[in-house]
């Protein structure tokens, strides 16, 4: 569900949190849906898992999903679609 453009000017972990904060907006992904693992992410999407989580990451801070220790990472509800400033996006 989510096509990395490896000749994309942008980095792989913004074109991982862009695609699913599409399929999030969308409603392919629901409100309290369980987010795979990061490990789980990585394999299937064939990067690192450093990429997953500063995509993971780049969602929390943006309102998309929540982390429950030792339990996962969890879509929020999306009342609007949230956006962030583009300075903020572009932090690692």
């Amino acid at each position: 569900m989510i096509r990395l453009d490896y000749r994309d000017a942008r980095p792989i972990y913004e074109q991982v949190r862009d695609g699913l904060r599409s399929l999030m907006v969308t409603g392919v992904l629901a409100a309290g849906e369980k987010l795979p693992s990061k490990r789980a992410l990585a394999a299937h999407l064939e990067v690192s898992v450093i990429t997953v989580k500063n995509a993971y990451e780049q969602l929390i801070a943006e309102g998309y999903i929540c982390g429950v220790e030792k339990r996962g990472y969890y879509v929020m509800r999306i009342d609007q679609p949230l956006t962030a400033a583009p300075s903020a996006m572009t932090e690692t």
